[in-house]
């Protein structure tokens, strides 16, 4: 069976995009430098708003809203990876160079694919959101969204979306939407 990819002009979509065999180098310093200058430069040639992410060190989650008219993500995603490869190829630094990245002579940085999925309305799209923020505590890595540094989770407490405690066990889910 082949997969196919749902393509909606102007769509709002969830994504995730893993690392060659789960190699944990996505926020080293200079890999998380090159990654955000790559989707900076994509963004400013092929417009796309950034909704929310997540860095993981293995993967990456986001949600993507397009300018009407086009849906063309594989191109943005084609562009990104391939900037981000290209920098951390070249930088030479002790990150790149790692046993990793040599065992096997590896050559890629990126699995081939990458899943994505159309946020169809608000609460597919909110709990999207919610998944994002939330990753990094599913994963083991901290115990509250606000320990987490590579993540758009500052960016919604700062907005006044989310309250800086969501997702922590002081507060609860009903306390988060006002249900208390």
């Amino acid at each position: 069976m082949r997969y196919r990819r749902y393509f909606v002009p102007g769509g709002c979509y969830f994504f995730t995009v893993v690392t060659e065999n789960r190699q944990k180098i996505l926020t080293l310093p200079s890999s998380y430098a090159f990654l955000q200058e790559a989707f900076g430069k994509v963004k400013q040639d092929r417009p796309f708003v950034l909704e929310a992410i997540v860095i993981l060190p293995d993967h990456l989650h986001c949600i993507w809203k397009l300018p009407l008219g086009d849906f063309d993500f594989s191109t943005r995603w084609r562009l990104i990876k391939t900037r981000f490869t290209k920098q951390y190829r070249s930088s030479g630094s002790s990150e790149s160079q790692g046993k990793q990245f040599q065992k096997k002579n590896q050559k890629k940085v990126w699995q081939n694919r990458y899943w994505e999925h159309f946020l169809r309305d608000e609460d597919d799209y909110r709990n999207h959101i919610d998944y994002i923020h939330f990753n990094p505590v599913k994963h083991g890595y901290v115990q509250s969204p606000t320990e987490w540094p590579f993540s758009s989770f500052h960016n919604y407490v700062k907005r006044g979306l989310l309250p800086k405690n969501w997702g922590s066990e002081e507060c609860t889910f009903q306390e988060t939407i006002g249900m208390e």
